[in-house]
Formats: C-alpha cells, sequence, structure tokens
C-alpha cells in the first residue's frame, strides 16, 4: 500500500500526546515569528519574493511526494531534500538587503537605544524652511541621521558644516543654485553634506506618481534609521519617511510633532510655531 500523503487522525492523535499549554506556546511562537516576518516584508521586494518561493517549495513538496510514493522514484525525493539545503544558501543570498535591515533594526530595539536628542531650534529650522519650499512648491530632501551613521552616503555629497537654519535651507534648494539637486544631510544638529545622492527604492515600493525625491527617501529610510523628509516640486506636499514607511501629505504643524516624536528634544523650551 502505498503511504498517504496526508492523515489527519495521525495529525490530531500527535497533538494529543502533549500538554495543551506546551502545544499553545508553540504555536504561539511560530505565530509571532510568521507574523513578524510578513509585517517586516510586507510592501517590500522581499514580500513578493517569498511568495514565490514559498509557492514554489509548496509544489515542489507535493510533486515529489506523489512521485516517490505512488511510483517508487525515492531518488526524486533525495534529490528534493539536497535542492532545500541549496535553496536555503540560495534565500540568504537574495534577502541579504532585508536581513541586514533585520540586524540594524534589532540593533535599535530599547535595550541598545542612546538616540541624541535634536535641539528645538533645528527642528523649528527644518518645519520653517519646510514650509517655505512646500508654499513655493521648491523640491527638497534632507535627511536627520539617528544612531546609523551615513558618512558612506555622504562620500559623494558637498561637505557644508553648518549650523541648521531656514534660509541655509532655503538656498541649498533653491532652483539652479549649484547644490539644489539631490539631498541634504543632518548630522549631530550640523547640515553636514548637501548635493548627496541616496539610495532608491525599487519602483515596486511607492505609489505611482511619485518622483525621484520620494525614491531616494525611502530608499534611504530603508538602509538605515534616518529620518527623511520630502517636500513634492510638482504638488509642495510635505512627507516624511522612516524606516521604509513614507507618511505623506503632512501640514507643517504635523510635520514638526512628528519630528519631536522621532527625534526628541533637548530641553523643554516651548516651541513657536512656523508661519504657514
Amino acid at each position: 500500500m502505498p503511504q498517504q500523503l496526508f492523515n489527519f487522525g495521525d495529525f490530531v492523535r500527535a497533538f494529543g500526546s502533549y500538554p495543551w499549554w506546551q502545544i499553545f506556546v508553540e504555536w504561539l511562537l511560530i505565530g509571532t515569528v510568521v507574523y513578524w516576518v510578513v509585517r517586516f516584508l510586507r510592501g517590500t521586494r522581499g514580500a513578493r519574493l517569498l511568495k514565490g518561493i514559498v509557492f514554489l517549495l509548496i509544489a515542489l513538496y507535493l510533486i515529489v511526494t506523489l512521485l516517490g510514493d505512488r511510483f517508487g522514484l525515492q531518488r526524486v525525493k533525495f534529490l528534493y531534500d539536497k535542492l532545500v539545503v541549496a535553496a536555503s544558501f540560495v534565500i540568504i543570498v537574495v534577502f541579504q538587503p532585508e536581513l541586514r535591515r533585520a540586524l540594524m533594526r534589532l540593533g535599535e530595539t530599547r535595550l541598545f537605544q542612546r538616540f541624541g536628542e535634536q535641539n528645538n531650534d533645528e527642528i523649528e529650522a527644518l518645519v520653517e524652511s519646510a514650509a517655505f519650499l512646500s508654499r513655493r512648491k521648491i523640491g527638497g530632501l534632507v535627511a536627520i541621521e539617528r544612531e546609523i551613521p551615513l558618512a558612506n552616503v555622504a562620500e559623494n555629497g558637498t561637505r557644508i558644516n553648518a549650523d541648521v537654519t531656514a534660509p541655509l535651507l532655503n538656498t541649498i534648494f533653491y532652483p539652479n543654485s549649484a547644490l539644489h539637486d539631490l539631498g541634504v544631510i543632518i548630522s549631530n544638529g550640523r547640515l553636514m553634506y548637501a548635493a548627496v545622492q541616496f539610495p532608491l527604492a525599487e519602483v515596486g515600493d511607492l505609489e505611482q506618481g511619485l518622483g525621484s525625491r520620494h525614491r531616494a527617501a525611502v530608499g534611504l529610510s530603508q538602509e538605515t534609521d534616518a529620518v527623511i523628509v520630502v517636500i513634492s516640486e510638482q504638488t509642495g506636499d510635505i512627507s516624511i519617511a522612516e524606516r521604509g514607511v513614507l507618511t505623506r501629505k503632512i501640514t507643517p504643524d504635523r510635520l514638526r510633532e512628528l519630528l519631536i516624536e522621532l527625534l526628541g528634544r533637548s530641553d523643554s523650551r516651548p516651541v513657536r510655531k512656523a508661519a504657514a
């Protein structure tokens, strides 16, 4: 008699041989891991790859099991087992960007965090500049460094090392200025670099109609823990990217709230509001 592909009765009896609480804990742990992986990869190129790999492995398993049990092709099952081992190494290579991001985020947990707090004046300068650029529909792209250094990204930019002020940001992004194209990096409360090329996100990771600035903002936020502010040249909309998520069409007041939440404040002085 050929071995059955799946026997639900044996499956239930196997569960009954273990304490209920042990089964509950194991399923809870497995579900938590699966949920975390799916949530982490949701909306990324890795999610589409994962779906394809899982579908392929399940289809191959069903085909190989049927052929091996029904037609006695044990060599096929042997080769499939070796294929799964080889696929494990291939997955590590294919998902290398996602694995790197996961390890970086593990290091960003509260246990290891020591974010430097951002001064109110610097946050206000960013909000005031964003409001100015938004009103005049001037494109802008500003990355604020947190725990992960942006020195490697900034290698192709122009070193500035100046105080963060709204007039300076407005001058940099003003059309036809020498440094207006590409992005700006703020590090340790200083405007360190301008005209920096950020890594671009995949086209499929963003809504249609969003340009290179938004792709650069999401791409850098996927690779680092930086907070990136984007002003659209076409619409004047203000957006903010963090951890691969783009929050669009926010007001200057909402931008201030998000920056205070994500960057922190170094003192308790009242925050003045930028002109609308």
